[in-house]
């Protein structure tokens, strides 16, 4: 039986998937061709670690796909000394890319499964800029900020106000807001105090954060 080639795959889905995907920024690429992430995928769908599609992770929560993982990054524009904040640390492999690109990464999971097995593979790797932080961080987390980076891995219905009063001046928020079968991907970029921009990126489908605000439907 023929060994699987992770590496191989690794390069494939750079090359076809990501790259195509228009993704162009070198550091991104450079980044995500050096993490195994095939690591972070639960052993009996490690053969799709590199596919084009959600991967359970139990407990209703999903790892993103490669493409989407990457447009994040790359939106995000991570610099080496920035202080990120990633709401859902999931598998841990998003985690893994901030704390290689960032300065320090401050990540929150409310499973404390999710978060041990996360923790361990952080911890094979040698990636130590990180400090996980189990809680409920779906309204905001702002024990650290201000952050120039914010990254959420759930969506949100709609996005409460907290996260982009977070943000340091030239801090970037990005979250994907909306509700099943439409979600958008959203950049926010904070220019001063009072004055943010929003860029709409791209539209996906993932489950929402557990404890989402709910958006208000009526009925007449």
């Amino acid at each position: 039986m023929t060994e699987f080639n992770y590496v191989q795959a690794r390069n494939n889905m750079v090359e076809q998937q990501i790259r195509t995907w228009n993704v162009l920024d070198q550091r991104v690429l450079d980044f995500i061709g050096q993490i195994p992430r095939e690591l972070f995928v639960p052993e009996q769908f490690r053969e799709l670690a590199y596919a084009e599609t959600n991967i359970d992770l139990g407990h209703g929560q999903v790892m993103m796909t490669p493409a989407v993982e990457a447009r994040i990054l790359q939106a995000a524009k991570v610099h080496a000394d920035d202080k990120i904040l990633e709401i859902g640390t999931g598998s841990g492999y998003l985690t893994a890319l901030l704390g290689n690109m960032g300065g320090h990464v401050y990540s929150v999971e409310i499973i404390p499964e999710l978060q041990r097995r996360a923790e361990q593979h952080l911890t094979k790797l040698g990636i130590h800029n990180i400090s996980l932080e189990e809680g409920d961080g779906s309204n905001g987390w702002d024990r650290y900020a201000l952050y120039d980076v914010i990254v959420l891995t759930g969506s949100l219905p709609v996005l409460p106000e907290s996260f982009q009063q977070s943000l340091a001046p030239n801090g970037r928020l990005v979250a994907i807001a909306g509700e099943f079968p439409i979600m958008e991907t959203h950049l926010v970029t904070r220019k001063d105090d009072s004055k943010f921009t929003n860029e709409y990126l791209f539209t996906t489908q993932i489950p929402a954060l557990i404890n989402a605000p709910k958006l208000q439907h009526f009925t007449f």
